[in-house]
C-alpha cells in the first residue's frame, strides 16, 4: 500500500501543471514645479503646474511568459494633474497608454489599444522636447506631436525586435465609424542606433482628425482639427563623452483647418473673414545636452519654424524662433530638481490671427504681442 501511495506521489509531483512565469510593475512619475510667464494675454502670472518635464502619472505594465520566447505584455497608463486630482487626456482613466498585445523575440510585438504613433516612437527621441526638456520647449502648437499631444485609438501597432541596431514598426488606428476613412490613421518609422550614433525617421497621415470622439485622434484629443494630417521627418543625435548634439527636422501639413486643442476657440486660427485652406509648419530644430557629472546635467536648443499660411485672402509665410534652456541635478536615483526657461519670437509675415502672438506650450494662453518669456524651477520624482 505504501509502494503505492509513493507511486502516485511521484506521478503527481511529474505531472504537475507548470505554471508559466508572470510579473507586473507599477510605476509612476510625479512632476510639480513653479511657472512665470510674462504676458498671458497682456498680463504676467505665476502659477503652480504639474506634469512638465514629464507627465505626471501612474501606471501598470505586465509581462506573462508563454513559452518559445513567447510573452502577452499589457500596459495601463493614467495622466493626472497633482494640483487638482483631475484625470489628464481629456478625462480618460488610462489616457496615456492603454494596450494588450503579444510578443516574440525574434518576430517583434503587437499590440492593440490606445498608443503612441511612429512620430512618437521614433522622430521624437531626436527632439530635446520628446527626450529630457518635455512641454515648454515643444514647437510651436506641437505641430508634429514630438511632444505627445495626442494618442491614438483602436490601433494595432508592430513594433520589430533590435535587429543589430535597427528596428522599426508602424501603426494603424481604425475610425471605428461606417465611413472607413473619417477619422482614421496610419504611421511608420524606423531608427538606427550603434554607438554614440542615432539616426531617426517616421511618418504620419490621418484624415478629419478631431471629427469624431470615437475616432482614432478624437475630438478632445486633437492638437489641430483639419481634414487631413501629414507629418513626416527626420533627426539625428551623437553622444561624444559627456555631450549629445542633434539636429531634427519635421514637416507637418494641415488641410483645410478649422481650429486648434491649445487655442479652445474654434475658429481662432482662422483671420476673420476669410477661410483658411493648408497652414503648414516646417522645424528645424538645433539641440545640445552636457553631463557636467553624473547627477548634473545642462541642455539648450533652438527652433525655427517656417509656416506657410494659405488662406483666401492670400498666402503669407511668418516665422517663428524658440530658444529653451533647462539644468537638471539629481539629488537621488528617483528625485531630481530642474530649472527651465523658453523665449518665444513670431516674426514676419501677419496671418492677422492669435497666430501672430507667441504661444509657448505650457503656458495659460497666448502672449498679447510677438514675444513670450517662461520659466519653471520644479521638482521630479519617479517610483
Amino acid at each position: 500500500m505504501k509502494k503505492q501511495v509513493i507511486a502516485l506521489a511521484a506521478t503527481a509531483a511529474f505531472t504537475a501543471p507548470v505554471f508559466a512565469q508572470s510579473s507586473v510593475t507599477l510605476y509612476g512619475v510625479i512632476d510639480e514645479g513653479v511657472n512665470y510667464t510674462n504676458s498671458v494675454g497682456g498680463h504676467s502670472v505665476v502659477e503652480l503646474q504639474s506634469g512638465y518635464a514629464q507627465g505626471s502619472r501612474w501606471g501598470l505594465k505586465g509581462a506573462e511568459d508563454l513559452g518559445g520566447g513567447n510573452k502577452a505584455i499589457f500596459q495601463l497608463e493614467n495622466g493626472f494633474d497633482l494640483n487638482s486630482g483631475r484625470l489628464g487626456q481629456g478625462g480618460r482613466m488610462f489616457g496615456r497608454q492603454a494596450y494588450v498585445g503579444v510578443s516574440n523575440d525574434r518576430f517583434g510585438t503587437v499590440t492593440l489599444g490606445r498608443q503612441y504613433d511612429s512620430v512618437v516612437d521614433y522622430l521624437a527621441q531626436t527632439t530635446s522636447n520628446g527626450n529630457w526638456s518635455g512641454y515648454l520647449f515643444s514647437h510651436p502648437f506641437d505641430n508634429d506631436n514630438t511632444d505627445n499631444s495626442f494618442r491614438v485609438n483602436n490601433t494595432v501597432k508592430y513594433a520589430s525586435p533590435d535587429i543589430a541596431g535597427f528596428q522599426f514598426g508602424g501603426t494603424y488606428s481604425f475610425s471605428n465609424d461606417v465611413n472607413f476613412a473619417n477619422n482614421r490613421q496610419y504611421s511608420f518609422g524606423a531608427q538606427y542606433a550603434t554607438g554614440g550614433l542615432l539616426l531617426a525617421a517616421a511618418y504620419l497621415q490621418a484624415n478629419n482628425t478631431g471629427a469624431t470622439s470615437s475616432g482614432a485622434i478624437a475630438t478632445n484629443d486633437a492638437s489641430f482639427l483639419a481634414q487631413r494630417m501629414r507629418v513626416f521627418g527626420g533627426g539625428i543625435n551623437y553622444t561624444f563623452g559627456s555631450a549629445t548634439v542633434g539636429f531634427t527636422y519635421t514637416n507637418s501639413d494641415y488641410h483645410n483647418p478649422t481650429g486648434n486643442g491649445y487655442l479652445g476657440t474654434p475658429g481662432a486660427i482662422v483671420a476673420a473673414g476669410s477661410t483658411l485652406n493648408r497652414l503648414r509648419f516646417q522645424n528645424f530644430e538645433l539641440n545640445a545636452k552636457y553631463q557636467l557629472t553624473p547627477a548634473f546635467y545642462v541642455g539648450g536648443e533652438y527652433v525655427y519654424t517656417l509656416e506657410n499660411y494659405d488662406s483666401s485672402t492670400g498666402s503669407v509665410k511668418p516665422k517663428v524662433h524658440t530658444v529653451g534652456l533647462m539644468a537638471d541635478y539629481n539629488i537621488s536615483k528617483r528625485t531630481d530638481f530642474y530649472v527651465q526657461g523658453v523665449y518665444q519670437k513670431v516674426a514676419g509675415d501677419k496671418t492677422n490671427s492669435i497666430m501672430d502672438n507667441a504661444f509657448i506650450l505650457g503656458t495659460q494662453a497666448p502672449s498679447s504681442t510677438s514675444n513670450q518669456l517662461a520659466f519653471r524651477a520644479a521638482i521630479r520624482h519617479k517610483f
